[in-house]
């Protein structure tokens, strides 16, 4: 069976590891950039290709590789890209399969706030830090003009949502006020440096943290609000919560999108069941072939 993992998750990766140590399946796979495509190579894809793919150009992957069966494990931000998967999947009559990371139980508490979009984000983190705009600045590498900002208190905004939505903050908010995690990688600084972020708060590390870790690094930036986004337990959103909590520092949360076009269509949200779905489909092909 010729299968096609949309990767771009730490669960993506464990799919593919699954699937290509069982026999009479070969994974194809797809990521976004080089280092991923590296982490998928290393999880045992036979081919993995690079790029953002439209509908039509995932349609033609399908079409010129035979594939059987689209496994959509995305990040649950990439609408879009779910969007072209299902739309591709159903043009050329292929099985498509979502893997979802489970959701995250946010805490109540009053410190938390629940929004549907990094603009609105944006405008939130702002008002919690009290932004006045009484002068401006330009940033010397885009020339783009942003509100330098004073705030009430000493304090800044540590950014934990990707490098890829940092721009929603630094529209509205001095970059001297924005510390950014991001992956260690070439395009993540650069493109950090771009926006204006000083090198000093561009923290480049890879992986889920501890409590105790994040919250060692908002007393050191004197972090007085977080902006992430829910990305389920495996992206570590309850650890970035339980540390910002234990300093009484507001937290700010994109919650995921909805996506109408998921309706109907098979989701699951473990691995493991994913990968016995995709057995049994294999078994039953090999005997009836």
């Amino acid at each position: 069976m010729n299968v096609l993992v949309m990767a771009g998750t730490s669960d993506a990766r464990k799919i593919i590891t699954d699937l290509s140590m069982a026999g009479g399946i070969s994974v194809l796979a797809t990521a976004t950039t080089p280092h991923g495509v590296e982490l998928a190579k290393s999880s045992g894809a036979k081919q993995v290709l690079e790029g953002f793919f439209d509908d039509e150009k995932l349609a033609n992957i399908i079409k010129e590789n035979d594939i059987e069966l689209l496994i959509d494990a995305t990040h649950p931000f990439a609408s879009t890209a779910t969007k072209n998967a299902i739309k591709a999947s159903d043009v050329e009559g292929v099985d498509y399969i979502r893997f979802e990371r489970p959701s995250t139980l946010i805490p109540d508490s009053q410190l938390i706030h629940q929004v549907n979009s990094f603009e609105e984000a944006a405008v939130v983190v702002r008002e919690i830090l009290n932004i006045n705009d009484s002068f401006k600045e330009e940033n010397p590498l885009t020339g783009n003009v942003s509100p330098k900002g004073k705030i009430s208190s000493k304090g800044k905004v540590l950014h934990l949502a990707g490098v890829n939505t940092l721009h929603h903050l630094t529209k509205v908010i001095s970059p001297d006020l924005i510390v950014a995690r991001v992956l260690p990688m070439v395009y993540s600084v650069r493109k950090s440096l771009e926006l204006g972020i000083p090198h000093v708060n561009i923290l480049a590390m890879e992986g889920t943290f501890s409590r105790r870790f994040n919250g060692i690094l908002m007393e050191e930036f004197q972090i007085k609000v977080v902006l992430t986004k829910e990305s389920g337990p495996s992206g570590g959103t309850m650890s970035k919560i339980q540390a910002a909590l234990d300093l009484e520092v507001p937290v700010v949360i994109v919650m995921r999108p909805e996506i109408d076009e998921l309706n109907g269509k098979m989701v699951f949200g473990e691995v493991e069941l994913l990968i016995g779905e995709v057995f049994s489909r294999c078994q039953t092909q090999s005997e009836s072939g």
